[in-house]
């Protein structure tokens, strides 16, 4: 069964390592139990491991006193198979731990990414607005996988490591004072030295991950825009951007590593020192007879348990450093100010009938710099709507406003009477067909992309649209007709892809259609095609088309000229002519543009 932990919609991000650590230690609750039953085996395996050096100074005890008196073959061997018995359970108890955990990790990582699935979408636009694809791709995929296998490979060790160094340190005093203070003397050295390291190290973990997502974000800025690039001759620019990216995760991970490197042959320096007094000890000891062979061989044994938790607890904290970086970066994701809950919208219109009012709208996208200052338009159900004016207007947020991607300063937007704000978002959403400038289409058929979205949609209906939009003798001659496979690999032109998703905005049969620039990437041959189908689409629906080709809507029943954020003048195609204001000198230098052109 999987679990997870309740959405999280807290604004407060962990700042550091330590937060970030007692956030995890919460998002593993609905696997405690788990975890402490891994736990429990696991400290049985060490108690095992602990128990089996004693046995060991027994047997040779025995072999030892049996040379004088006679060995006892049948004592030899039963302290032979007590050793065997107790060095298999330990390794059976451990796998189990081991299992178990590695369950509860990819629970863990599977639960993670599906919180971040699920928090994206209830993030708004404005997020991604400053945030890379690449950035949040980074946290779904390493940073989640770093959190995984460093807990995976540390939380099991560290308790193992640290059970096994208070065990085995009870048991050298106990066994001889003067050798468990030899071994634990040559010891503290590597003590120091270990947090010494840790402390220095944190901050390079950190960044490394930090680096880590900078250098996706690019990777996938410039791979997506690569044409471009290459188009503007900006190779020069963005390999010296790549570099730099590059030389900087290169720093913090050779540091990172380096110091996390340390470690383990430091510890091995502080084993072998350990041996080393522990046998000039041990032989001095032996020979006065204070202490037997068979202590000396135990204490060489218990040396080795003893030096390595030691290098376990190394690299355990070397692995929660890891994941502590990686978990400052997934939590603070988590942590991002979500929309508003809208749980509470009860409001829903049951017959879209397509009335819509702008009243009094005030908007920005900072908080300083209003975009939207004063906007009021009444709208009739099934008007087409054209919205017009020059580049930055405020065009495209009206409709981003329209359809709550973004909540409004002040003033209010009505639907046949009902705020917007007062409806769940999907339920408004569910009223709009949209099709949009900037085409998308993803890897399945060209059925499937042409049905998203949209349950029961019929192969009837679906090449209706594509006839409609002219797409349908193209896709008849591909090798297997809609069910041809649709990816990046697919020689499709720009218009060939926007036919699609016009299609797709059809198929949608929604009550309220949108369309910014939506006929901005076709040839006038495939527009007048494609303006044709829109006026099938538009018939009978409100619909909003946001266009600087004003020659394709000198048929809209209603246009609105918007110039800095208000609208300036409103009326027909033909009364806004006569006008002879801000609409006619935009459609007149559309021709003056061509001309010059020609």
């Amino acid at each position: 069964m999987r679990h997870g932990p309740p959405g999280r919609g807290s604004d407060e991000k962990p700042k550091n390592v330590k937060n970030s650590m007692l956030e995890l230690l919460r998002y593993l609750k609905p696997w405690y139990k788990l975890i402490i039953i891994s736990l429990i085996f696991s400290l049985v395996g060490t108690f095992l491991t602990i128990i089996a050096p004693d046995k060991l100074a027994d047997l040779t005890n025995n072999i030892s006193d049996g040379l004088q008196t006679g060995i006892d073959m049948d004592l030899i061997i039963k302290s032979i198979l007590i050793i065997l018995a107790i060095y298999i359970s330990a390794n059976l108890v451990t796998c189990a731990a081991s299992y178990i955990m590695i369950t509860v990790m990819q629970k863990l990582a599977w639960s993670m990414r599906t919180s971040i699935s699920q928090k994206i979408n209830r993030l708004p636009l404005k997020f991604f607005d400053k945030t890379t694809v690449g950035d949040v791709l980074s946290r779904i995929t390493n940073d989640v996988d770093t959190i995984s296998s460093a807990l995976n490979s540390s939380i099991t060790t560290l308790v193992q490591a640290v059970v096994q160094f208070v065990g085995v340190t009870i048991i050298m005093f106990a066994t001889s004072g003067r050798l468990a203070l030899t071994a634990i003397g040559s010891s503290i050295l590597g003590f120091v030295l270990m947090f010494f390291i840790v402390a220095r190290s944190r901050k390079y973990f950190r960044r490394q991950q930090q680096n880590l997502g900078d250098m996706n974000g690019h990777v996938e800025e410039m791979y997506s825009g690569h044409n471009i690039v290459r188009a503007y001759g900006a190779i020069g620019q963005s390999k010296a951007e790549f570099d730099r990216i590059n030389d900087n995760l290169y720093d913090s991970a050779w540091k990172s590593q380096f110091f996390g490197g340390l470690l383990m042959p430091l510890m091995g320096f502080v084993g072998s020192l350990g041996y080393v007094a522990v046998c000039v000890v041990g032989a001095a000891l032996t020979m006065d007879g204070s202490i037997s062979f068979g202590t000396v061989v135990a204490f060489i044994s218990y040396v080795k348990l003893f030096t390595n938790p030691l290098s376990q607890i190394s690299q355990a904290v070397n692995s929660l450093m890891s994941a502590g970086a990686a978990g400052e970066r997934v939590f603070g994701f988590l942590g991002e100010k979500e929309m508003p809950d809208d749980s509470g919208c009860t409001e829903h219109i049951d017959h879209v009938r397509g009335k819509v009012e702008f009243e009094h709208v005030r908007f920005g996208y900072d908080e300083d710099k209003p975009v939207i200052n004063d906007f009021s338009a009444d709208i009739e159900p099934g008007q087409k709507v054209a919205i017009v004016g020059y580049t930055g207007a405020g065009k495209t947020t009206m409709v981003n406003l329209l359809m709550r991607f973004y909540e409004l300063w002040s003033g209010q937007i009505k639907i046949d009477g009902v705020p917007v704000s007062e409806m769940r978002r999907s339920d408004v959403r569910a009223m709009f067909g949209m099709v949009l400038q900037d085409t998308w289409l993803f890897d399945g058929t060209y059925r499937e992309n042409i049905a998203y979205g949209k349950e029961g949609v019929t192969d009837e209906q679906i090449e209706a649209a594509c006839k409609l939009v002219g797409m349908d003798r193209y896709i008849r001659i591909l090798p297997k007709g809609y069910d041809t496979e649709l990816n990046d690999r697919s020689s499709l032109s720009a218009g060939q892809r926007q036919l699609l998703t016009i299609a797709r905005a059809m198929v949608e049969n929604a009550p309220m259609i949108i369309l910014d620039e939506a006929t901005s990437s076709v040839d006038t041959r495939t527009e007048i095609l494609v303006q044709n189908a829109m006026d099938r689409l538009t018939r009978g629906r409100t619909s909003f088309v946001i266009a600087h080709r004003l020659s394709t809507i000198r048929d809209a029943d209603l246009i609105l000229v918007m110039d800095k954020g208000d609208v300036v003048e409103s009326g027909t195609h033909k009364e806004l002519l006569e006008k002879g204001g801000l609409y006619k000198e935009l459609y007149t230098s559309q021709f003056e543009v061509s001309e010059e052109a020609e």
